[in-house]
């Protein structure tokens, strides 16, 4: 079995769904185009018969990609698929994603079928998905609730119908990540023609467990994770391709790597949070803006005197410039110091200690104290040496 773990990114689909997201073609256009130099081997690029616009986004990512898979989402009818290998024509290489929910939930409440019904129709959509000329790959929707034995039944005769990749989704986000990586090994182990396909993990962030969720299935035996940028996505969001990345960078031990150029990810997840005008968190992991802040007074000294004990990830290898010292009234002696020597200001001693009780007061203030708040302190302190 391969080590590389293909990434399918999806924030042009799923990502899409939020309130608020949609984009314009020509939008959906230059973002795909950055995932393609990110180094994304799957872009999911629409779902072509949901709208006009759709149709048109797979088409014109279709031409504008070559190194990338392009892929059409559609439910297992022959309309969707009709519409998905249409929009794809263009495409050096097209994936026709489709399937059908696998839990029983699913199963009585949103399809009124049953198992037996649900199968066959799975196995006809992936062999007519096929006949079409492109790869395919089959969704076995909220895969995280359905019946272990069914779901290995389900994911063996779509197999032998054709199917290169089958997607296990944590549709409602409801799984624990032993749980979830326990459901992929059962598949490795109990699917006799596993080694015909890959498999693919899609986690939901519903109890914020979507990318331990995502790494626990990817240690188990799934090659391919299916990801957004900034975890956008329906409802919590999906897992974060920035996240997954770079849990695979940082444990080499756990023998996986992508083709991520992990600089280029501050620079994507800015130009996404633009275009889609949807803010990232502050203390969102890897991208947010204080991924790499110290304002604690003991984290600052001790950041200060050898970066990584506080920071595992080297801010360069996500595209960030430089890891940022916040100076509050948690702040320490030697963060001030530090950002006083930056402005040309060299103090010590006594005169440190006299400069911290007056920045102390300011703090308690202003809360962030900035370099022009400096200036003014270093102003009012006539004995010291200025720059």
């Amino acid at each position: 079995m391969s080590n590389k773990v293909q990434i399918f990114d999806t924030t042009l689909r799923d990502g899409e769904q939020v309130p608020g997201c949609q984009l314009k073609t020509e939008d959906k256009v230059i973002i795909a185009r950055e995932l393609e130099a990110l180094g994304v081997d799957v872009i999911e690029a629409g779902f072509p018969i949901s709208s006009p616009g759709d149709f048109l986004s797979v088409v014109e990512i279709s031409k504008a990609v070559k190194e990338p898979v392009v892929c059409g989402l559609t439910r297992a009818k022959k309309e969707d698929i009709d519409v998905a290998a249409e929009a794809l024509h263009h495409a050096k290489r097209g994936r026709i994603h489709t399937g059908i929910g696998a839990s029983d939930v699913h199963i009585k409440h949103k399809f009124r079928s049953s198992r037996e019904q649900v199968l066959e129709q799975g196995v006809w959509a992936v062999k007519y998905a096929k006949a079409k000329g492109y790869e395919v790959e089959f969704y076995a929707e909220d895969a995280g609730r359905a019946d272990l034995t069914f779901l290995a039944q389900l994911t063996e005769a779509v197999i032998a119908a054709g199917a290169d990749v089958v997607n296990i989704p944590d549709t409602t986000g409801y799984c624990l990540p032993h749980l979830y990586g326990k459901r992929i090994q059962y598949l490795m182990e109990n699917v006799k023609n596993i080694d015909r396909a890959i498999l693919s993990v899609h986690c939901h962030n519903d109890l914020g467990l979507a990318t331990a969720n995502t790494v626990a299935g990817l240690i188990h035996g799934a090659r391919q994770a299916e990801v957004t940028i900034n975890g956008i996505g329906e409802r919590a969001g999906n897992t974060s391709l920035e996240e997954v990345a770079m849990i695979l960078k940082t444990h080499q031990d756990l023998g996986l790597y992508t083709d991520i150029k992990s600089e280029r990810l501050y620079e994507v997840s800015l130009l996404v949070r633009d275009l889609m005008h949807m803010p990232v968190q502050p203390n969102k992991a890897i991208v947010g803006k204080n991924a790499f802040a110290h304002s604690s007074g003991i984290h600052q000294d001790g950041f200060l005197k050898h970066a990584e004990n506080y920071e595992i990830i080297n801010p360069a290898d996500v595209g960030v410039s430089a890891s940022s010292i916040v100076l509050t009234a948690r702040s320490g002696r030697a963060a001030l110091r530090h950002r006083l020597s930056l402005l040309g200001f060299q103090v010590s001693g006594e005169e440190l200690n006299t400069v911290y009780e007056n920045f102390l007061l300011l703090a308690d203030e202003k809360g962030n104290v900035e370099d022009d708040d400096l200036i003014v302190l270093m102003a009012n302190q006539p004995v010291l040496v200025r720059p």
